[in-house]
Protein backbone atom coordinates (compact mmCIF):
# COMPACT_ATOMS: atom_id res chain seq x y z
CA UNK A 1 0.00 0.00 0.00
CA UNK A 2 0.95 3.61 -0.98
CA UNK A 3 1.27 5.78 2.54
CA UNK A 4 2.60 9.03 3.32
CA UNK A 5 3.25 10.59 6.70
CA UNK A 6 3.16 13.75 7.13
CA UNK A 7 5.59 15.26 10.21
CA UNK A 8 8.39 13.26 10.83
CA UNK A 9 8.68 13.82 14.86
CA UNK A 10 8.36 10.63 17.44
CA UNK A 11 4.95 9.46 16.19
CA UNK A 12 5.67 9.87 12.77
CA UNK A 13 8.94 8.74 11.73
CA UNK A 14 8.08 5.83 14.25
CA UNK A 15 4.73 4.99 12.30
CA UNK A 16 6.48 5.60 8.59
CA UNK A 17 9.84 3.21 9.50
CA UNK A 18 6.79 0.49 11.04
CA UNK A 19 4.76 0.67 7.86
CA UNK A 20 7.75 0.10 5.44
CA UNK A 21 9.19 -2.85 7.45
CA UNK A 22 5.64 -4.36 7.02
CA UNK A 23 6.53 -4.15 3.36
CA UNK A 24 4.06 -0.66 2.19
CA UNK A 25 5.46 1.92 -0.18
CA UNK A 26 6.46 4.99 3.04
CA UNK A 27 7.01 8.37 1.81
CA UNK A 28 8.00 10.98 5.03
CA UNK A 29 7.36 14.60 4.49
CA UNK A 30 8.46 16.83 7.14
CA UNK A 31 8.86 20.94 6.14
CA UNK A 32 12.18 20.89 8.58
CA UNK A 33 14.89 20.07 5.83
CA UNK A 34 17.34 19.30 8.10
CA UNK A 35 15.81 16.70 10.08
CA UNK A 36 14.95 15.32 6.22
CA UNK A 37 18.74 15.28 5.10
CA UNK A 38 19.20 13.45 8.68
CA UNK A 39 17.02 10.97 7.48
CA UNK A 40 18.29 10.34 4.00
CA UNK A 41 21.89 9.78 5.94
CA UNK A 42 19.57 6.97 7.48
CA UNK A 43 20.02 9.08 10.74
CA UNK A 44 17.13 9.84 13.38
CA UNK A 45 16.26 13.80 14.32
CA UNK A 46 14.66 11.59 17.34
CA UNK A 47 16.64 9.90 20.05
CA UNK A 48 14.55 6.15 19.87
CA UNK A 49 16.11 2.87 20.71
CA UNK A 50 16.35 0.36 17.69
CA UNK A 51 15.05 3.35 15.35
CA UNK A 52 18.34 3.88 13.56
CA UNK A 53 18.69 0.01 13.17
CA UNK A 54 15.49 -0.70 11.36
CA UNK A 55 15.17 2.48 9.40
CA UNK A 56 18.47 0.71 8.16
CA UNK A 57 16.50 -2.72 7.37
CA UNK A 58 13.49 -1.05 5.41
CA UNK A 59 15.84 1.48 2.85
CA UNK A 60 14.18 0.02 -0.05
CA UNK A 61 10.41 0.80 0.73
CA UNK A 62 11.11 4.73 2.68
CA UNK A 63 11.67 7.82 1.30
CA UNK A 64 12.12 11.46 2.72
CA UNK A 65 11.08 14.70 1.01
CA UNK A 66 10.60 18.33 2.26
CA UNK A 67 8.12 18.46 -0.53
CA UNK A 68 4.35 18.51 -0.82
CA UNK A 69 4.75 18.26 -4.33
CA UNK A 70 7.66 15.43 -4.49
CA UNK A 71 5.16 13.80 -2.15
CA UNK A 72 3.03 11.77 -4.79
CA UNK A 73 0.06 12.58 -3.12
CA UNK A 74 -2.75 11.85 -6.30
CA UNK A 75 -1.52 8.05 -5.96
CA UNK A 76 -0.97 7.39 -2.00
CA UNK A 77 -3.73 5.33 -0.17
CA UNK A 78 -3.31 6.16 2.94
CA UNK A 79 -2.04 9.61 4.71
CA UNK A 80 -1.05 10.10 7.77
CA UNK A 81 -1.37 13.66 9.94
CA UNK A 82 1.40 13.23 12.19
CA UNK A 83 2.36 16.97 13.17
CA UNK A 84 3.08 18.64 16.03
CA UNK A 85 -0.01 19.92 17.92
CA UNK A 86 1.71 22.45 20.62
CA UNK A 87 0.11 23.53 24.15
CA UNK A 88 -1.49 27.25 23.66
CA UNK A 89 -1.66 29.87 27.08
CA UNK A 90 -5.28 28.53 27.49
CA UNK A 91 -4.49 24.84 27.77
CA UNK A 92 -6.08 24.37 23.86
CA UNK A 93 -4.12 22.83 21.18
CA UNK A 94 -2.24 24.72 18.53
CA UNK A 95 -3.85 22.93 15.44
CA UNK A 96 -1.50 25.53 12.99
CA UNK A 97 0.52 22.54 11.41
CA UNK A 98 -2.39 20.33 11.26
CA UNK A 99 -4.61 23.24 9.31
CA UNK A 100 -1.58 23.40 6.87
CA UNK A 101 -1.01 19.41 6.47
CA UNK A 102 -4.77 19.46 5.58
CA UNK A 103 -4.78 22.59 3.12
CA UNK A 104 -1.39 21.40 1.65
CA UNK A 105 -2.73 17.66 0.71
CA UNK A 106 -6.27 19.13 -0.70
CA UNK A 107 -4.46 21.16 -3.36
CA UNK A 108 -3.26 17.98 -4.46
CA UNK A 109 -5.90 15.39 -3.81
CA UNK A 110 -5.96 12.86 -7.51
CA UNK A 111 -9.36 11.29 -8.37
CA UNK A 112 -8.50 7.92 -6.32
CA UNK A 113 -9.88 7.64 -2.69
CA UNK A 114 -7.89 8.86 -0.10
CA UNK A 115 -8.12 7.94 3.53
CA UNK A 116 -6.75 10.64 5.77
CA UNK A 117 -5.52 9.51 9.21
CA UNK A 118 -5.58 12.01 12.26
CA UNK A 119 -2.62 10.53 14.10
CA UNK A 120 -1.49 13.92 16.24
CA UNK A 121 -2.93 14.40 19.50
CA UNK A 122 -5.74 16.84 18.25
CA UNK A 123 -9.09 18.52 20.34
CA UNK A 124 -12.02 16.59 20.32
CA UNK A 125 -13.96 16.98 16.77
CA UNK A 126 -10.71 18.06 14.71
CA UNK A 127 -11.99 15.16 12.60
CA UNK A 128 -14.95 16.88 11.30
CA UNK A 129 -12.96 19.94 11.59
CA UNK A 130 -9.74 19.07 9.25
CA UNK A 131 -12.60 17.31 6.90
CA UNK A 132 -14.48 20.32 6.08
CA UNK A 133 -11.10 22.43 5.59
CA UNK A 134 -10.09 19.94 3.21
CA UNK A 135 -13.33 19.89 1.32
CA UNK A 136 -13.50 23.99 1.28
CA UNK A 137 -10.10 24.03 -0.01
CA UNK A 138 -10.18 21.20 -2.59
CA UNK A 139 -13.54 23.06 -3.64
CA UNK A 140 -11.61 26.64 -3.90
CA UNK A 141 -8.54 25.25 -5.88
CA UNK A 142 -10.60 23.01 -8.33
CA UNK A 143 -12.70 25.48 -10.47
CA UNK A 144 -14.09 21.99 -12.44
CA UNK A 145 -16.71 20.91 -10.10
CA UNK A 146 -15.50 17.57 -8.92
CA UNK A 147 -15.50 16.45 -5.77
CA UNK A 148 -12.94 15.18 -3.96
CA UNK A 149 -12.97 11.51 -2.97
CA UNK A 150 -11.58 10.97 0.56
CA UNK A 151 -12.54 10.67 4.16
CA UNK A 152 -11.13 11.55 7.65
CA UNK A 153 -10.58 9.01 10.04
CA UNK A 154 -8.81 8.89 13.36
CA UNK A 155 -6.51 6.24 14.47
CA UNK A 156 -4.42 7.88 17.90
CA UNK A 157 -1.27 7.03 18.93
CA UNK A 158 -0.44 5.06 22.19
CA UNK A 159 3.59 5.32 21.99
CA UNK A 160 5.49 5.99 24.83
CA UNK A 161 8.78 7.53 24.31
CA UNK A 162 11.84 5.40 25.08
CA UNK A 163 10.04 2.11 24.06
CA UNK A 164 8.15 3.53 20.54
CA UNK A 165 9.28 1.19 18.18
CA UNK A 166 8.33 -1.93 20.49
CA UNK A 167 4.98 -0.24 21.06
CA UNK A 168 4.76 0.04 17.34
CA UNK A 169 4.96 -3.38 16.19
CA UNK A 170 3.57 -4.76 19.82
CA UNK A 171 0.65 -2.26 20.17
CA UNK A 172 -1.91 -2.89 23.04
CA UNK A 173 -4.95 -2.22 20.74
CA UNK A 174 -5.66 -0.21 17.66
CA UNK A 175 -8.52 2.28 17.53
CA UNK A 176 -9.65 3.38 14.27
CA UNK A 177 -12.65 6.05 14.08
CA UNK A 178 -14.76 6.34 11.52
CA UNK A 179 -18.16 5.20 10.05
CA UNK A 180 -16.74 5.23 6.45
CA UNK A 181 -16.72 1.60 5.37
CA UNK A 182 -14.26 2.46 2.50
CA UNK A 183 -12.16 3.63 5.24
CA UNK A 184 -12.26 0.48 7.38
CA UNK A 185 -11.67 -1.22 4.91
CA UNK A 186 -8.40 -0.05 3.93
CA UNK A 187 -7.23 0.45 7.09
CA UNK A 188 -7.80 -2.91 8.20
CA UNK A 189 -5.69 -3.76 5.07
CA UNK A 190 -2.93 -2.01 6.35
CA UNK A 191 -2.85 -2.56 10.04
CA UNK A 192 -3.52 -6.54 9.27
CA UNK A 193 -0.05 -7.82 9.95
CA UNK A 194 -0.45 -6.14 13.06
CA UNK A 195 -3.66 -7.24 14.32
CA UNK A 196 -2.77 -11.20 13.57
CA UNK A 197 1.41 -10.74 14.42
CA UNK A 198 2.32 -12.94 11.49
CA UNK A 199 5.35 -10.64 10.33
CA UNK A 200 8.80 -11.97 11.44
CA UNK A 201 9.86 -9.65 14.28
CA UNK A 202 12.71 -6.91 13.52
CA UNK A 203 16.21 -7.98 15.11
CA UNK A 204 16.35 -7.08 18.40
CA UNK A 205 12.73 -6.11 19.01
CA UNK A 206 11.63 -9.97 19.77
CA UNK A 207 7.36 -10.41 19.40
CA UNK A 208 6.11 -10.90 23.84
CA UNK A 209 5.94 -14.28 24.49
CA UNK A 210 2.49 -14.86 24.14
CA UNK A 211 0.99 -12.66 21.60
CA UNK A 212 -0.86 -13.67 18.89
CA UNK A 213 -3.31 -11.18 17.83
CA UNK A 214 -3.65 -7.30 18.77
CA UNK A 215 -7.29 -5.90 19.35
CA UNK A 216 -8.54 -3.49 16.84
CA UNK A 217 -11.11 -1.32 18.15
CA UNK A 218 -13.97 0.67 15.21
CA UNK A 219 -15.48 3.26 16.60
CA UNK A 220 -17.04 6.32 15.38
CA UNK A 221 -14.75 9.79 14.83
CA UNK A 222 -15.52 11.46 18.44
CA UNK A 223 -15.04 8.26 20.48
CA UNK A 224 -11.48 7.81 19.17
CA UNK A 225 -10.04 10.81 19.72
CA UNK A 226 -11.92 10.78 23.02
CA UNK A 227 -10.10 7.48 23.79
CA UNK A 228 -6.26 9.26 23.78
CA UNK A 229 -7.39 11.96 26.22
CA UNK A 230 -8.88 10.22 28.64
CA UNK A 231 -6.05 6.89 28.59
CA UNK A 232 -3.90 9.60 28.97
CA UNK A 233 -5.51 11.65 31.83
CA UNK A 234 -6.11 8.63 33.62
CA UNK A 235 -2.73 7.61 34.09
CA UNK A 236 -1.54 10.88 34.58
CA UNK A 237 -4.08 10.50 37.70
CA UNK A 238 -2.42 7.83 38.67
CA UNK A 239 1.02 8.92 38.84
CA UNK A 240 -0.17 11.67 40.93
CA UNK A 241 -2.25 9.90 43.18
CA UNK A 242 0.45 7.86 44.27
CA UNK A 243 2.66 11.27 44.70
CA UNK A 244 -0.07 12.82 46.64
CA UNK A 245 -0.11 9.40 48.88
CA UNK A 246 3.51 9.33 48.72
CA UNK A 247 3.48 12.49 50.61
CA UNK A 248 1.27 11.64 53.50
CA UNK A 249 3.82 8.48 53.22
CA UNK A 250 6.83 10.44 54.36
CA UNK A 251 5.02 12.38 56.85
CA UNK A 252 3.75 9.15 58.90
CA UNK A 253 7.05 7.33 58.14
CA UNK A 254 5.52 4.94 56.37
CA UNK A 255 7.33 3.93 52.98
CA UNK A 256 5.63 4.74 49.38
CA UNK A 257 7.32 2.07 47.73
CA UNK A 258 5.77 -0.70 50.54
CA UNK A 259 2.21 0.94 50.20
CA UNK A 260 1.98 1.28 45.96
CA UNK A 261 3.08 -2.95 45.81
CA UNK A 262 0.32 -3.46 48.42
CA UNK A 263 -2.36 -1.03 46.51
CA UNK A 264 -0.84 -2.25 42.98
CA UNK A 265 -1.16 -6.14 44.44
CA UNK A 266 -5.04 -5.34 43.71
CA UNK A 267 -6.08 -6.55 40.06
CA UNK A 268 -8.40 -3.65 39.93
CA UNK A 269 -5.95 -1.42 40.05
CA UNK A 270 -2.81 -2.94 39.08
CA UNK A 271 1.11 -1.24 39.80
CA UNK A 272 1.99 0.26 36.85
CA UNK A 273 2.31 3.57 36.71
CA UNK A 274 2.14 3.51 40.82
CA UNK A 275 6.09 4.99 40.97
CA UNK A 276 5.91 8.04 43.60
CA UNK A 277 8.49 10.50 42.41
CA UNK A 278 9.24 13.69 40.79
CA UNK A 279 6.19 13.36 38.81
CA UNK A 280 5.44 13.11 34.80
CA UNK A 281 6.31 15.33 32.09
CA UNK A 282 6.88 14.94 28.52
CA UNK A 283 4.48 16.14 25.12
CA UNK A 284 1.65 13.67 26.34
CA UNK A 285 0.44 13.61 29.35
CA UNK A 286 0.68 17.56 30.38
CA UNK A 287 -0.33 18.63 27.04
CA UNK A 288 -3.26 16.44 27.25
CA UNK A 289 -4.36 17.02 30.05
CA UNK A 290 -4.58 20.86 29.77
CA UNK A 291 -6.56 20.50 26.28
CA UNK A 292 -9.01 18.05 28.18
CA UNK A 293 -9.36 20.60 31.04
CA UNK A 294 -9.61 23.72 28.38
CA UNK A 295 -12.37 21.19 25.77
CA UNK A 296 -14.70 20.56 28.91
CA UNK A 297 -14.36 24.44 29.88
CA UNK A 298 -16.12 24.91 26.26
CA UNK A 299 -19.01 22.70 27.21
CA UNK A 300 -19.14 24.55 30.74
CA UNK A 301 -18.12 21.64 32.12
CA UNK A 302 -15.39 21.54 35.05
CA UNK A 303 -12.90 18.61 35.13
CA UNK A 304 -11.84 19.10 38.96
CA UNK A 305 -9.96 15.50 39.28
CA UNK A 306 -7.59 16.32 36.43
CA UNK A 307 -7.02 19.85 37.75
CA UNK A 308 -5.73 18.28 40.96
CA UNK A 309 -3.52 15.37 39.28
CA UNK A 310 -1.83 18.70 37.13
CA UNK A 311 -1.15 21.18 40.13
CA UNK A 312 0.05 17.47 42.42
CA UNK A 313 2.20 16.71 39.48
CA UNK A 314 3.94 19.90 39.04
CA UNK A 315 4.04 20.73 43.42
CA UNK A 316 6.55 17.70 42.61
CA UNK A 317 9.01 19.73 41.23
CA UNK A 318 8.79 22.65 44.04
CA UNK A 319 8.88 19.81 46.26
CA UNK A 320 12.26 18.51 45.46
CA UNK A 321 13.67 22.37 45.81
CA UNK A 322 12.18 21.93 49.05
CA UNK A 323 13.82 19.01 50.66
CA UNK A 324 17.12 20.10 49.34
CA UNK A 325 16.66 23.35 51.36
CA UNK A 326 15.69 20.95 54.54
CA UNK A 327 18.88 19.31 54.20
CA UNK A 328 21.28 22.39 53.14
CA UNK A 329 19.38 24.85 54.85
CA UNK A 330 20.80 27.33 52.70
CA UNK A 331 20.91 26.96 48.57
CA UNK A 332 22.38 30.66 47.71
CA UNK A 333 25.96 29.70 46.43
CA UNK A 334 25.55 25.97 46.69
CA UNK A 335 26.71 23.73 43.89
CA UNK A 336 24.12 21.09 43.31
CA UNK A 337 24.64 18.20 40.75
CA UNK A 338 21.60 17.07 38.65
CA UNK A 339 22.15 13.74 36.96
CA UNK A 340 19.42 13.76 34.16
CA UNK A 341 17.54 16.14 32.33
CA UNK A 342 15.32 14.27 30.07
CA UNK A 343 11.82 13.65 31.10
CA UNK A 344 12.48 10.24 31.13
CA UNK A 345 15.10 7.74 30.59
CA UNK A 346 15.75 6.27 26.92
CA UNK A 347 14.58 9.79 24.92
CA UNK A 348 16.29 13.25 24.63
CA UNK A 349 12.73 14.78 24.69
CA UNK A 350 12.90 17.81 27.02
CA UNK A 351 9.55 18.77 26.35
CA UNK A 352 7.56 19.82 30.07
CA UNK A 353 10.71 17.83 31.86
CA UNK A 354 10.53 18.06 35.45
CA UNK A 355 14.34 19.01 35.16
CA UNK A 356 13.36 22.27 33.83
CA UNK A 357 11.41 23.59 36.39
CA UNK A 358 13.71 22.05 39.08
CA UNK A 359 17.17 23.95 37.76
CA UNK A 360 15.46 26.98 37.25
CA UNK A 361 13.78 27.47 40.99
CA UNK A 362 17.85 26.42 42.51
CA UNK A 363 19.28 28.92 40.49
CA UNK A 364 16.23 31.18 41.18
CA UNK A 365 17.33 30.34 44.76
CA UNK A 366 20.73 31.19 44.17
CA UNK A 367 22.54 27.73 43.72
CA UNK A 368 25.33 26.87 41.64
CA UNK A 369 24.09 23.88 39.08
CA UNK A 370 25.92 20.95 37.07
CA UNK A 371 23.63 18.89 34.65
CA UNK A 372 24.73 15.47 32.99
CA UNK A 373 22.67 13.36 30.98
CA UNK A 374 23.94 10.81 28.30
CA UNK A 375 21.87 12.06 25.38
CA UNK A 376 19.93 15.18 25.95
CA UNK A 377 23.07 17.58 26.67
CA UNK A 378 22.55 18.70 22.55
CA UNK A 379 19.01 19.68 22.95
CA UNK A 380 20.16 21.28 26.60
CA UNK A 381 22.23 23.57 25.05
CA UNK A 382 20.63 24.24 22.25
CA UNK A 383 17.27 25.01 24.22
CA UNK A 384 18.52 26.30 27.37
CA UNK A 385 22.24 28.05 26.10
CA UNK A 386 20.83 30.78 27.86
CA UNK A 387 20.35 29.69 31.40
CA UNK A 388 22.58 29.27 34.03
CA UNK A 389 23.06 25.91 34.18
CA UNK A 390 26.56 24.42 33.22
CA UNK A 391 25.72 20.91 31.11
CA UNK A 392 28.57 18.56 31.77
CA UNK A 393 29.23 15.88 28.89
CA UNK A 394 31.47 14.22 31.69
CA UNK A 395 29.58 12.73 34.93
CA UNK A 396 32.69 13.47 36.64
CA UNK A 397 32.53 16.83 36.12
CA UNK A 398 29.48 17.18 36.82
CA UNK A 399 29.83 15.70 40.12
CA UNK A 400 33.04 17.72 41.25
CA UNK A 401 32.41 20.03 43.99
CA UNK A 402 28.93 18.73 44.43
CA UNK A 403 27.42 19.66 47.62
CA UNK A 404 23.93 17.73 47.17
CA UNK A 405 23.54 15.49 44.23
CA UNK A 406 19.95 15.37 42.84
CA UNK A 407 18.50 12.24 40.80
CA UNK A 408 16.35 13.37 37.97
CA UNK A 409 16.13 10.73 35.41
CA UNK A 410 16.39 6.94 36.22
CA UNK A 411 18.90 6.42 33.45
CA UNK A 412 20.73 2.91 34.33
CA UNK A 413 24.16 4.67 34.34
CA UNK A 414 23.35 6.61 37.47
CA UNK A 415 22.71 3.50 39.86
CA UNK A 416 25.63 2.29 38.73
CA UNK A 417 28.27 5.02 39.33
CA UNK A 418 31.25 4.38 41.79
CA UNK A 419 29.82 6.32 44.40
CA UNK A 420 32.66 4.93 47.05
CA UNK A 421 34.52 7.80 44.99
CA UNK A 422 32.20 10.75 45.36
CA UNK A 423 31.94 12.68 48.30
CA UNK A 424 29.76 11.87 50.85
CA UNK A 425 26.86 14.94 50.14
CA UNK A 426 23.44 14.80 50.61
CA UNK A 427 21.11 12.44 47.60
CA UNK A 428 17.72 13.09 46.77
CA UNK A 429 16.62 9.91 45.13
CA UNK A 430 13.88 11.97 42.88
CA UNK A 431 12.89 8.74 40.87
CA UNK A 432 13.21 6.29 44.19
CA UNK A 433 15.37 4.64 42.14
CA UNK A 434 18.88 4.41 43.55
CA UNK A 435 20.29 1.33 45.69
CA UNK A 436 19.45 3.16 48.62
CA UNK A 437 20.59 0.66 51.26
CA UNK A 438 24.23 0.62 49.57
CA UNK A 439 24.40 4.70 49.53
CA UNK A 440 23.58 4.61 53.24
CA UNK A 441 26.56 2.27 54.34
CA UNK A 442 28.62 4.58 51.79
CA UNK A 443 28.00 7.06 54.39
CA UNK A 444 25.27 9.06 51.85
CA UNK A 445 22.31 11.03 53.22
CA UNK A 446 19.39 9.78 51.03
CA UNK A 447 15.88 11.03 51.03
CA UNK A 448 13.72 9.48 48.75
CA UNK A 449 10.01 10.47 47.54
CA UNK A 450 7.68 9.50 49.67
CA UNK A 451 10.10 7.54 51.90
Amino acid sequence: MKVLIIGTGYVGVNTGVVLAYLGNEVTCLDLNQEKIDLLNQGKSPVWEPHLEEVLGQVKENIRFTSSYDDARIPETDVIFIAVGTPSLPDGNADLGYVRLAAESVAERLGKNFTVVVNKSTVPIGSGNWVETIMREHFENNHFNGEKADFNVVSSPEFLAQGSAMHDSFYPDRIVVGSQCQKSLARLEELFAPLTRQDFEPPVGLPRPEGLTQVPLLVCDLTSAEMIKYAANAFLALKISYVNEIGRLAARLGADIQSVAIGIGLDQRIGSRFLNAGIGWGGSCFGKDTAALVATARDYNLGMPIIESARDVNYGQRALVVEMLQDQLKILKGKHITMLGFSFKPNTDDLRDAPSIDIGRLLVQRGAMVRVHDPVALDNARRLYADSELVFCDQVEDALSGAEAIVLVTEWPLYRELDWESIPRVPVIDGRNFLDRERLEELGFTVTGMGR
